[in-house]
């Protein structure tokens, strides 16, 4: 059974990746080719003729329209047949899905499910992105080997950085402070403060504190698959409160997981801070810590989904820091199950009277 939300808005690409070139991406196991038309806009169409099901993206562009290489079936970028060479009639199923495209803020975003369920009001987006008192710098895309739901909850779980993460993002001095979490409204937050207490590596190399810092890390997880990890330090003799952390050194940092199959997730990842925001050079060093990092939880999640893949002879258990994790994994089955089915209970039945 699958694991893959469909309603959903997920990052299709960069938009630096994409260009007038024919591009093939592969999201929720369904080929997609995306290309940009003449006035710049980004079109999404199924990567598969309908004829002998040769790949579009293995063709050439016609204008704004694009050419079957194998019979030179041409398709607009709605998806719609324009020619069928040595007939006149064009057959009503020579059409390729399209797909709702919006980009906003260097991000192409794509709907996988149902059109009419598209809203672009519900796209992710942070007031910071357009704050001037905040940079913003895209960082890579990570291929991981694993299953989205491991990487989403890898990322709503702050106690794991003292132990994966021990020379770049985390410590030892972490190691017994209590994880808060909320699960109330739409997103799920895990928390913790360390006080008066070692400078992680990230904020040694950027920040440049020498003494004991207060630091926090926020976990912020989005359904289905969007995290948001707020995280920063500030000197401890400053005791700044829990709501004052735009006044020490914040980071934000974005993951954008995209699910390419069951078995395998993009985690687009980028940043943005509030501090040293006229230079790339900070953007340089940023990306080069948060490189080590992400290549320490590739290993571990990977490891994870092999033995995932393996028999099984007893369950796997659960402790006291998987509470983010469990109430995400219910809400992604609840999200699956009204997927599954289709909601036919506005219609009228006079037989059923209902009290409640």
């Amino acid at each position: 059974m699958t694991t893959l939300v469909r309603n959903a808005w997920y990052v299709a690409a960069w938009s630096r990746e994409v260009d007038d070139e024919l591009r093939r991406f592969t999201i929720l196991g369904d080929h997609i080719l995306l290309y940009r038309r003449k006035d710049g806009t980004v079109a999404a169409l199924e990567d598969r003729c309908p004829h002998r099901l040769l790949p579009l993206s293995k063709g050439k562009r016609i204008g704004d329209a694009v050419q079957c290489g194998y019979h030179g079936l041409t398709f607009g970028s709605d998806g719609k047949c324009t020619r069928v060479p040595g007939q006149d009639k064009i057959p009503p199923s020579a059409y390729v899905e399209s797909y709702p495209i919006e980009e906003r803020h260097g991000i192409v975003w794509i709907w996988m499910g149902e059109r009419h369920r598209a809203d672009p009001d519900a796209i992710f987006d942070l007031p910071q992105f357009t704050d001037p008192g905040w940079h913003a710098h895209h960082g890579d895309a990570l291929h991981l080997k694993s299953n989205y739901l491991n990487v989403a909850e890898n990322l709503v779980d702050p106690a794991h950085v003292s132990f994966v993460h021990p020379t770049t993002l985390g410590n030892s001095a972490s190691e017994n402070v209590p994880v808060h979490v909320s699960t109330e409204g739409e997103t799920i937050t895990a928390w913790r403060w360390i006080r008066d207490a070692e400078p992680i590596g990230f904020f040694k190399a950027f920040g440049g504190f020498e003494g004991n810092v207060d630091r926090w890390h926020y976990y912020h997880l989005h359904l289905p698959s969007i995290a948001v990890i707020d995280f920063g330090s500030a000197d401890a003799a400053d005791q700044i409160a829990e709501d004052d952390r735009d006044s020490g050194n914040r980071v934000l940092a974005l993951h954008f997981m995209t699910p390419v199959d069951e078995g395998y997730t993009i985690d687009r990842w980028m940043h943005l801070r509030n501090t040293a925001v006229d230079t790339e050079e900070a953007s340089d060093k940023i990306d080069a810590m948060f490189r080590i990092a992400f290549a320490e939880d590739k290993a571990i999640l990977e490891a994870v989904h092999a033995e995932e893949q393996r028999p099984m002879k007893r369950r796997p258990i659960r402790i006291a820091i998987d509470r983010g994790p469990m109430v995400y994994r219910k809400r992604i089955n609840d999200l699956l199950e009204t997927e599954r089915t289709l909601d036919a209970s506005a219609e009228t039945n006079a037989s059923f009277v209902y009290h409640d």
